[in-house]
Formats: C-alpha cells, structure tokens, sequence
C-alpha cells in the first residue's frame, strides 16, 4: 500500500487558525440555533455598545484608509510593482474588473441600489423628507456610502496582501502583512489570532450579504410567481441551491469557475443599467450624474469626518444605522474581498492597484446609484404618485416594485433574480476561496472538498442569522465582528508605510564610491562588512585604522609639497583633513560616524543575519562646501586616499574657474 507523506495528506488547513475559528463560530450559531431570541437580544446590546463606543474609531480609521491611499497613489511609491519588477499582470484589465465588481459590491447594489436613496428621500438625515432637497440629500449620502471610501477599505488590505504576499514572497495571509512590526512572530500566537479575528470577521461580513441577496430573491420569486416566498422554510431552500452552484464553482477553481461568472454577472448587470437608463427618464438622469457627483465631491472632506455629534437626538439612530453600519460592513468584508483582489493583481503597479481598485469600481457604483436611484425618486415624484416612497420600508421587494413603473417587468425582474442568485454564487464562490486562503496559511493547492466546506458553512451561517433576528441580526453581527478588524487595519496601514519605507531606503542606497575603481580585490572583508550593521565602536575603529592613517599619509605630502596641510579631531568622533588656501573656502574632506535607520524589515532568509537594533552606524564623508557625504565604510586605505585626490582635483578645478570668473568680471577687464 502506498503510504507516501502525500497520500496521507488530507488536508491543507492550519490548525492554530481553523480550530479557533471554529470554536467561536461554532459558540454563536450554537447559541443562535438553541435560543434565537436570547442571540437577538445578545447581538443588539452588543451592536448598542459597539456604536457607542466606537463610532469615532471608525470614521477616523476610514478616513485615514483614503489619505494613506491616496499619498501612496500620488508619491513615487506607485511605480513600485507588485511582484519583481518585470511581473506582468496574470489577468487582462477586463477580468480584473469584472472579477473584483463582482467580489466586492454585487448583491449590495442590487438590494440597495433603489432601496438606500429611496430611504434617504423619505427620511433624510438633515432637511424634510420627500422634498427636491430631499432628493439631492439622499443621493449625495448614496454616493457616500458607496463611493471611493468603501473602495479604499478593500483598497487597503488588497493593497498590503499583494505587496508583501508577491514583492516579498510572504504567504498570502493578513498576518504577512504585519511582518515590519512583529516580524517573527507572526508565525506565533499573536499572528494566529490576526488571522482567526480576519476568519470570523469574513465569514459573518459574507454572511450578511448572503442574507440580502436571500431575501431579495425571495422578494423576486414572489413578484413573478406569486409564491408564498417569506417562510424560513423556503429561504432553506434557496440557499441550499446557490450554495450547491457556488460550491460547483469553487470547485471547478478561479479561472474556469469564478472569473466566468463574474463576467456574465458584469454584462448582466450593464445590460440591466442601460435598460432602466434608457426606459427612465434618460436627460434628467445624466444631469442628476452631473449634480450628484459635483455635491458629493465638494462635500468629501466634511462627509469624511461627520459623525452628528450636535444632533445626536435626531441623527444618532440614522447615523448608527446607515454610515457606521457600512464602514463596519465594508471592514469585516475587506479580508475577504482585500485578499482575493490580491490575489488577482499581481504584476501590477501599486499606482494602477489603487486607482483600479478605488476609482473604477466606485464610479461604476455611482453611476448605478444615479440610473437607479434617481429614477426611482422621479417615478416616485411622478408616474407613481408617492407609492415607491410608501414601499420604501420593504427594501427587499422594493427594485421589483420599481419594475412594475417600467416596461418589461417581467423581464426585467426575471434577469434581477438570474443577477442576484449569480452575484451569491460569485460572492460565496470567491468567499470560500478567501477563508481557505486564511485558514490554510497560503496553501497553494488544496483538496476540492475544503472549498465546498466554507461554502456550505456560509450558507449555513447565513441560514442560522437569518433564523436568529433576521436582517437585524446579521448587520448587528457585523458591526461587532468588524471591530478587532479595524484595529488589525491601522495596524497593517502603519505596517504598509514602513515596508514601504524601507523599499525606498533599499533602491536609493547608492554604491560606494570605491566601487568605480575597486578591483575585487580583499573580497572576503568586503563582503563580511556588508553582511553585518556595524555598531558605533565598528565605525570608530575604521576611521582610527583606515581613515585615519590615509588623511596622514596625504598631508604629509602635501607639506613635503610645500602646502599647509593638516588632520584634526572633531568632537563627534569625525576626522578631517584641512588644507587652507588665501582669499578661498578651504578644502575639507572629512569622515564621521552617521547614525541610520535598520531596514524596516529583512527577507525572511535563515541564511542572512538578522539584527533586532533599530539603527546602525556608518563612515560617512563631509566637506566644506556642504555637498552632501556618502558612505565609505568598504574604502581600504590605498582607496581612501585615491577618493581624498579625487576629491581634491576637483576642488582645485573648481577654484581655478571662480578665479577665471573673477578675473573677468572685474571693472576694466578686456
């Protein structure tokens, strides 16, 4: 019988990750199975204390997720790639936008894409409902919610996976994106904690989405058909279904099954927009775009940070409801959507990342928004009489009552449905591929059967929330589980600055001047040097017996020249060599100890000595004229001494044509 390592391999999943996991996961559902209505009262006491305490943390986690970005995307860090820097993307534009539309936002647009202005317009925040002030209220905070700081969050953790996972060869998990700060011990107890807080925190977030999408299929087989769809029994159901396709896709593996399917979804969805576009009212559409989009840009800053502190009577509950709810639905999504996005962006620069991820996808959603949104305001102000806005309570069946003030309804609502189920099966498929990511430490290849494991305890998580509270449970749960998440990103955002960083500090490291004449000679001493990060006394004892020596051996004779040369000790450990000439800036070529930055973090390499000191100290050169030194710290003396006549040609090519210069510019000169 064979019993090779490889036949006894049944799995891929790291247990310190999945047990925990499990454990916790296994706790709530348990608790939700037993006693729903104790796990419903449990979830909105901890969504009260969640908003109550932290609501500040998570507007200034978001709007420090977009600064960050955007620097990056504005510096010269953008043209570093993600990978060598010869990767070539894996997947044409195309795919790649398809693929993460279809990850990161699908079900939401289609069950808030009319439901949220719709909302917004009968109940807004700030001015009197179901007024044209109103309207342009709702569709300002719509654009808000979905716009460029969704995106940013997924933006983010993607950003920090791809760069570490394919720039440093690190697994593509979200604790190798904490490697500059805990460097070794992500492999400990505090990395396996990241990942299993990023595991639960998923698996709810998908949870939730799934749970929208149920309901407005439900919601769809009801306007077509006419079936009694509001039983839990006939949710099952259809769960059951989506997840059975969605398991047959994670199955069948990224490039045959998902990507597949979320180009179908993206016609699909097109195909929907422009229909409502063009059989709504189609010139007040593309003007409301223009308005739309020029409040929401004037107004970023301001909607970035508003958290209604001075009316927190009328707006706490609104507040608590909408924006914050979303920032922690968007966070407890980011592992998974951050992580698959990564997975799918290799090759690409960090600039084209995050103006890919952040910028097409969120014009795509508002331009969705407006087509939808609006026009259901419109019909609602005149084709309908104010019967949407009546609907408005009953978001999961409000886009198909939309439909009846279109043509086609039957269609239409018939490819809203194929939409919606295609966008569960896309969002579990790709889910399941992330949780195995995480839970298996950034196992290449697994057994099929893992992949249909998180999709069914996907579904079934959606199952048992839906049962336990309904919607209300599901957003309760997410807004818990997105809090330790939100720390965990600061943490990578601060993470992400530092490996990039010492990036920087890595390619602008220029070779020692010694290199344009070195002859290979004393290898063996060189290459010890550059594989230690020499201490203050290292520096001192090369300027006492290399530097010290050569400025001696010139000055001594420069004065058998007849010149006045000498050496002279500076008081920070610097040696000098000195000579003075009259009327003109002395010549000075000096070399002093300089205190730098360790990199940030090194390879993981066994092979290649690592050092926990936060700086070191190199010989660095310095000279009257403040240009600026360079290290010398590989220099023997014969090529120190070459470097200081260098250096000194130089001067004295330079004094000769301030001379000339002179000379010529003085009164009387012909």
């Amino acid at each position: 019988m064979n019993t090779s390592p490889q036949s006894r391999l049944h799995h891929t999943l790291s247990m310190p990750v999945f047990l925990p996991s499990m454990i916790i996961i296994g706790i709530l559902l348990a608790i939700c199975t037993l006693n729903p209505s104790a796990a419903e009262q449990f979830f909105l006491q901890g969504q009260a204390w969640v908003t109550l305490k932290f609501s500040w943390l998570y507007i200034l986690s978001v709007a420090i997720f977009v600064i960050t970005l955007t620097a990056i995307a504005c510096s010269p860090y953008g043209n570093i790639r993600l990978g060598p820097d010869d990767a070539k993307p894996e997947y044409n534009f195309t795919s790649w936008v398809a693929m993460l539309f279809a990850a990161g936002m699908g079900i939401g647009l289609m069950y808030f894409g009319v439901g949220e202005p719709m909302q917004h317009y009968v109940s807004p925040p700030l001015t009197e409902g179901r007024t044209i002030a109103a309207a342009r209220e709702a569709m300002t905070i719509t654009f808000f919610h979905w716009g460029f700081h969704a995106w940013a969050i997924y933006c983010l953790v993607g950003l920090v996976l791809a760069y570490f996972g394919f720039r440093y060869n690190l697994p593509l998990t979200i604790r190798s994106g904490l490697y500059p700060i805990l460097r070794d011990k992500i492999n400990g107890p505090i990395g396996h904690a990241v990942d299993v807080f990023a595991l639960c925190g998923t698996i709810f977030g998908i949870a939730t989405t799934l749970g929208y999408g149920i309901l407005q299929i439900s919601a769809g087989l009801n306007s077509l058909t006419g079936w009694e769809t509001s039983n839990l029994q006939f949710q099952y159901g259809l769960i059951a279904v989506v997840i059975g396709l969605a398991g047959w896709s994670a199955a069948s593996g990224l490039d045959k099954g998902l990507r597949r399917l979320s180009e179908l979804n993206l016609s699909l969805a097109i195909m929907l927009m422009i229909f409502v576009l063009f059989a709504g009212p189609t010139l007040y559409l593309l003007g409301a775009f223009s308005d739309n989009l020029g409040n929401y840009l004037s107004g970023l800053v301001q909607l970035t940070f508003r958290s209604y502190t001075y009316e927190p009577t009328q707006n706490e509950g609104w507040f608590n409801g909408w924006t914050l709810l979303y920032w922690a639905w968007w966070i407890s999504w980011s592992p998974f959507v951050g992580m698959f996005i990564a997975r799918i962006s290799r090759g690409r620069t960090l600039r084209e990342f995050i103006i890919g991820v952040m910028l097409i996808p969120a014009l795509f959603n508002l331009v969705w928004m407006t087509v939808f949104g609006n026009t259901a305001i419109w019909l609602d102000m005149h084709t309908a009489a104010g019967a949407l806005s009546q609907t408005a309570g009953n978001v999961d069946a409000l886009l198909f009552k939309f439909f009846e003030y279109l043509p086609l309804v039957k269609v239409t609502s018939s490819i809203t449905v194929l939409l919606i189920a295609v966008f569960f099966v896309t969002s579990a498929d790709s889910g399941a591929f992330v949780l195995n990511t995480i839970a298996t430490r950034g196992a290449e290849k697994s057994p099929a059967w893992q992949s249909v494991f998180w999709t069914v305890l996907l579904g079934s998580t959606a199952a048992i929330l839906l049962t336990a509270g309904g919607l209300k449970g599901l957003q309760a749960m997410t807004l818990i589980a997105a809090l330790p998440f939100t720390v965990i990103m600061l943490l990578l955002c601060f993470s992400l600055c530092k490996g990039l960083a010492a990036d920087r500090l890595h390619f602008s490291q220029k070779f020692s001047p010694s290199t344009t004449f070195w002859t290979g000679q004393h290898w063996r001493t060189r290459l010890a040097q550059i594989l230690q990060e020499p201490r203050l006394s290292d520096v001192e004892r090369f300027i006492a017996k290399s530097v010290l020596p050569a400025l001696n051996e010139v000055a001594a004779e420069l004065q058998k020249q007849g010149l006045s040369a000498s050496v002279l000790h500076g008081d920070d450990n610097a040696v000098s060599l000195i000579v003075p000439q009259a009327n003109l800036r002395d010549f000075v070529y000096g070399v002093r100890p300089l205190k730098q930055p360790v990199a940030t973090f090194a390879l993981r390499d066994a092979s290649l000595p690592m050092s926990s000191r936060p700086h070191h100290y190199v010989p660095v050169t310095f000279f009257e004229d403040g240009r600026q030194g360079y290290d010398v710290q590989y220099m023997i003396q014969q090529e120190l001494i070459a470097d200081v006549l260098k250096q000194y040609e130089r001067y004295l090519n330079l004094m000769q044509n301030q001379d000339s210069h002179l000379l010529n510019s003085a009164p009387g000169h012909t």
